[in-house]
């Protein structure tokens, strides 16, 4: 009796995002043309392909901050027109302000959106508490280490309660351990928060590790590469559907689906 009400809850929480025949580009150069993508509320959505295939410019799109020379992009059926709290990013470069403390840095965007000072304080306490970096509120960005900043990152992201958090490749520049901790921690706080996930990454091994379904995106548009858990959209050209094992955990034998992928790509 209980799940229905989970997977309502997963829907109220998380944002229902649509791309339509979306034709993405910069200047004179087309990156992809007419691209059919459903998000559903509550998915974790990873986006895989080389370089120059249009990854980060999927996800610029749907943060508001590239407008589609073709289609459009609707979050929960409202087109979008510009960046928005409810679409958080998460960038590669921590983006951290380097005059402001942890709990400074957490607190912005709840500043911004004038929440009073006592609650963006316990709400910033609470997250810097829950990515592992509680005693280091008073520290300056330059006192920590690239890991430590991205949990910052992640933690000023997610205090805000947004409806969808979208992830342009940020632990591309840690190192192998490191990089191994942030993906436990995210797949630990995506436990937590009812939000859609679109993650960007051009790894294989974190697009299964953390992806209710996995989209490769070649040079000549998107393929939907993996699937889990129900959830169906469109997509430009033509692709398959694997699925990714739940519970997504490192041990479990992913080698098919690998090989699968990097065929599509």
């Amino acid at each position: 009796m209980s799940a229905p009400a989970v997977e309502t809850t997963r829907a109220d929480a998380g944002l229902a995002i649509r791309l339509e025949g979306v034709s993405l580009g910069y200047g004179r150069h087309a990156v992809l043309d007419g691209l059919h993508l459903d998000i559903a509320p509550g998915e974790v959505l990873v986006i895989v392909g080389p370089s120059g295939s249009g990854k980060s410019t999927v996800l610029r799109a749907i943060a508001g901050l590239l407008a589609p020379r073709a289609g459009r992009v609707l979050a929960q059926g409202v087109p979008v027109s510009g960046p928005s709290p409810g679409r958080a990013m998460v960038f590669q470069d921590d983006a951290l302000l380097p005059w402001r403390t942890v709990r400074r840095n957490v607190e912005l965007p709840l500043r911004i959106r004038g929440v009073p000072r006592r609650e963006r304080r316990a709400a910033a306490e609470s997250w810097i508490g829950r990515v592992g970096l509680a005693g280091w509120e008073d520290r300056l960005p330059r006192e920590l280490s690239g890991g430590m900043r991205q949990r910052v990152q992640l933690a000023r992201s997610l205090a805000g309660a947004p409806r969808a958090v979208l992830m342009d490749e940020p632990f591309g520049a840690l190192d192998a351990q490191t990089r191994g901790e942030m993906q436990r921690l995210l797949l630990d706080v995506l436990r937590d928060t009812l939000a859609t996930v679109v993650f960007v990454t051009h790894d294989v091994d974190e697009a299964l590790l953390l992806a209710d379904r996995v989209v490769v995106l070649g040079h000549h548009g998107g393929h939907h590469a993996g699937h889990h858990g129900g959830h169906h959209g469109g997509h430009g050209g033509i692709g398959c559907v694997l699925p990714v094992p739940d519970p997504r955990t490192p041990d479990i034998d992913r080698a098919e689906l690998r090989a699968r992928i990097i065929e599509e790509l």
